[in-house]
């Protein structure tokens, strides 16, 4: 202990540094020794470096230094270093932590006030109900929250907006800390460690409204910042013009702002708000910017602009920003609307009526955000091909942009309606001034000889969850999709090559291949560049790669998260993929009308998993079962579809024709998806029998299990017999990869358990994708060629060790393989052919 100590002092001193050896000696140091290797250290600090080798021998001072020395005082530098750097990282985790501890103690000290509140409101209740003349109104939530109208005579004078503006800060601190809404805890939203924040919506008070805090590891201006350039941010926001600014006397800003909103859906017109917007610092240093609309619905700087928009009404709302000691801050969001929902269809209310809508694709949008900006600045997120983040959100906000563009088409962005048959049939819509160049001036400029033109519709669904919708439609582009379109949107990139109607017919290889380029920090939104590989049937060009990009936005295909809506929006790109690449998006949007509960969902997402023979035969007229499948409720949701062709002038009534019937055939695809993928089309209909080429889960397994016996005289499933659901389960878990392929010309997978989707490292919905011959190897295939006609004749054949390969293009060693004829009840008609991989593993 004394020599530590005595090591600790010395090494503490400014002229001198002892350096623990091997042999339990001490080496002095002088001070120009130190500085020298000090020095050394900080232009090469890894060991094995080969320039350290030459600094050292170039360095006279260091010559009488033993190698060894040298050594252990780099191990013992590097070691302060590594030291250092925990220390550092303990203590932010630590100020994380004590930040998210305050805001907890202030959250709980809002719930006690509310507490309070309603225990003292109950009371009064009581005491009206024994009053025989008692008013009936009750002065709670509603009372509070009202937004008194405020004239436009105040709105035209510093002082009656100053007046207006201290009014607005007053309802808005109420609600982001006070009582005046009665918030309960946004379902779905679990506040926890790995949670992105506190999030609640209200109950009972006038309008919607969410409510959102958390911590950000940025300084409150940067966030304000942020905040207040809702376009960059919040996809719905079309356009934010400022109209009047000032400086309040206190020392915070005024502003008067005509912002413009978004509509989700082609049913429906769009919103816009007149508001005030005043930003200010209280006497505790917290930053607040709070908003709230002025009346007159034809006020705005442009009254001719809103004609198309529905004068929606902004309550109290904004961001209280307080900073945390060591850095970063605390975020306090609130938003609170009337988006009139009288002048929409009464099937799209719950849109316009419900405060989850508007937490997830605002407040919660808004936090997020924030904190995805704050990780990129610090370093936290790394994207991959050398894009910066910067550029992947802006990828991705002119996807969204361009899709709504496309659903909305406002005249004074130049569309104007060519052809509509109906508010459920697809509108054709035409814009001869629309611009595909993302900068003034683009070198990749791309020529519109005639404009754009845009097919769009919106249907109601039911019975199919949004997730799964999209899900499949990401994955399974070649049930829906002509690729022949897909290529003529593709050559539309090139000058001059608008090819229609004289296309060169492709064929689609029904191959593609998703190339990932970044995620959000929850994954709810993931952006990719996807390769359609097509080849020409002109035997002139039959070996010309036809292969089509596209860059694509998926967002909302998890189930179990809390989101707005699920899109799959995409825009065909050339293979350069430059960052002003001109970009003409098309797409589909599911949003959710009704509500699930949390028990749903989690009853669907299992009967997913169980769902074994799903697909089993592709078809129209294919019945798919689930075991043990709930009845579940009527999940309704809204889908929009949009997409967009470029066209020379003399092509336009061609063109039309095209898009029209081709978003027609996709209508009737989607519709057949969501009926063969909904939970309702997995329960057995009551009346005929079931078709044998679609059998249940349970009449599978049992089929697969008996011909193994029949064939090996084994138990596949040893050492018990299980029956029922446990026969099913067992199958399911079992440790080799079992798959199904069809009895076709190109035998397809139609089954396989857990351990098969693992090896193959792909899903249910994409295994009827997987054709046999592609998951083995050549020496595979030349084997199960040789051995194929001995399955077909003996019913089994044992396959040697060999290679396969995953969807993934990684290799899969096996040490065997057997196979067998998978024989129906009757046990003379063959229904599909079994595989088994014994001890299977990547290599």
């Amino acid at each position: 202990m004394a020599m530590a100590v005595a090591q600790h002092r010395e090494s503490s001193s400014g002229s001198n540094i002892n350096k623990h050896l091997d042999n339990g000696k001490y080496v002095r140091y002088t001070a120009e020794q130190v500085e020298a290797l000090e020095r050394v250290y900080a232009e090469c600090p890894k060991p094995s470096s080969l320039r350290r080798q030459q600094l050292i021998r170039e360095c006279p001072i260091l010559s009488n230094i033993e190698p060894k020395q040298i050594k252990v005082w780099f191990q013992n530098r590097r070691c302060r270093d590594k030291q250092k750097t925990e220390a550092s990282r303990l203590q932010t985790v630590n100020r994380k932590l004590n930040a998210m501890n305050k805001l907890l103690m202030e959250e709980n000290d809002r719930l006690q006030k509310q507490v309070s509140q309603l225990v003292n409101e109950n009371g009064y209740m009581k005491q009206q109900l024994h009053t025989v003349n008692a008013s009936t109104n009750d002065a709670s939530c509603d009372s509070v929250v009202t937004t008194p109208s405020h004239s436009l005579k105040d709105a035209n004078n510093p002082a009656g907006l100053l007046s207006i503006a201290e009014g607005t800060l007053k309802e808005f601190l109420s609600k982001a800390t006070g009582t005046a809404v009665d918030w309960v805890q946004m379902p779905g939203m679990k506040p926890g460690p790995d949670s992105v924040g506190i999030f609640a919506i209200s109950q009972s008070c006038s309008g919607v409204a969410a409510r959102a805090c958390g911590l950000v590891s940025l300084e409150p201006t940067k966030i304000a910042e942020i905040l207040k350039d809702q376009p960059s941010w919040f996809r719905d926001c079309r356009n934010l013009e400022v109209f009047t600014m000032f400086r309040a006397g206190n020392g915070g800003t005024i502003e008067l702002i005509y912002t413009q909103m978004f509509a989700p859906t082609t049913l429906a017109p769009a919103r816009d708000f007149w508001t005030l917007r005043y930003t200010t610092t209280l006497e505790n240093g917290s930053l607040v910017v709070c908003e709230r609309s002025l009346s007159g619905s034809g006020a705005g700087p442009n009254a001719a602009a809103a004609a198309q928009f529905v004068r929606a009404e902004m309550l109290p709302s904004g961001y209280l920003i307080r900073s945390c000691e060591g850095g970063g801050s605390i975020v306090h969001i609130v938003d609170h609307l009337n988006l009139e929902a009288w002048s929409v269809p009464e099937v799209l209310r719950p849109l316009y009526e419900s405060s989850k809508v508007v937490a997830q694709k605002m407040t919660i949008a808004a936090l997020r955000y924030v904190r995805q900006i704050a990780q990129e600045t610090s370093g936290e997120v790394v994207y991959g091909p050398g894009r910066q983040p910067a550029v992947l959100r802006t990828f991705s906000q002119r996807l969204s942009r361009g899709f709504n563009d496309a659903i909305n088409g406002f005249n004074d962005d130049g569309w104007s309606i060519m052809n509509c048959d109906g508010a459920e049939d697809v509108i054709i819509a035409i814009n001869s001034n629309k611009s595909l160049n993302s900068t003034p001036n683009p070198v990749n400029a791309l020529p519109l000889l005639g404009g754009v033109l845009c097919a769009k519709a919106s249907m109601l669904i039911q019975n199919v969850s949004p997730a799964v919708l999209i899900r499949f439609l990401r994955e399974h582009r070649s049930e829906w999709a002509d690729f022949n379109v897909d290529a003529y949107s593709a050559a539309s990139l090139k000058a001059g090559s608008y090819a229609y109607p004289g296309m060169r017919p492709t064929r689609f290889t029904g191959s593609q291949i998703i190339m990932p380029l970044g995620h959000t920090i929850e994954h709810e939104e993931l952006l990719e560049v996807v390769r359609l590989e097509g080849h020409s049937f002109a035997e002139d060009n039959a070996f010309l790669s036809r292969d089509i990009h596209l860059l694509q936005l998926c967002s909302g295909i998890d189930e179990n998260a809390v989101g707005g809506c699920s899109e799959l929006l995409f825009a065909p790109i050339n293979e350069m993929f430059p960052d002003d690449a001109p970009l003409l998006p098309s797409g589909f949007r599911v949003i959710p009308l009704d509500t699930k509960s949390s028990d749903t969902q989690d009853s669907l997402a299992t009967n997913r998993t169980l769902d074994l023979t799903s697909s089993l035969e592709p078809g129209p007229a294919t019945n798919h079962i689930a075991v043990d499948a709930p009845s579940c409720p009527n999940i309704r949701s809204v889908l929009t579809i949009a997409f967009q062709f470029p066209f020379d002038s003399n092509l336009e009534d061609n063109v039309a024709n095209m898009a029209h019937q081709y978003v027609r055939s996709i209508i009737s695809s989607v519709q057949r998806i969501a009926i063969a993928i909904s939970p309702s089309g997995l329960i057995p209909a009551v009346g005929p029998k079931q078709s044998p080429s679609s059998p249940e889960a349970l009449t599978l397994a049992h089929w697969i299990c008996r011909s193994y016996s029949y064939h090996f005289g084994a138990e596949l499933l040893r050492p018990e017999r299980p029956v029922g659901d446990s026969l099913l389960k067992n199958l399911w878990q079992h440790q080799d990869a079992i798959l199904c392929c069809s009895l076709k010309s190109l035998p397809v997978m139609i089954f396989a358990n857990q351990a098969g989707l693992d090896m193959l490292e792909t899903t249910l919905m994409a295994l009827q994708d997987i054709t046999l011959d592609k998951i083995f190897d050549e020496t595979g295939r030349k084997t199960l060629c040789s051995d194929f006609a001995k399955l077909m004749q003996e019913g089994l054949a044992y396959l040697p060790a060999g290679i396969c390969m995953s969807t993934m293009g990684r290799h899969v060693s096996y040490e065997q393989a057997v196979a067998w004829k998978v024989l129906e009840a009757d046990e003379s008609t063959v229904h599909c052919l079994a595989f088994s991989f014994v001890n299977w593993s990547f290599v």
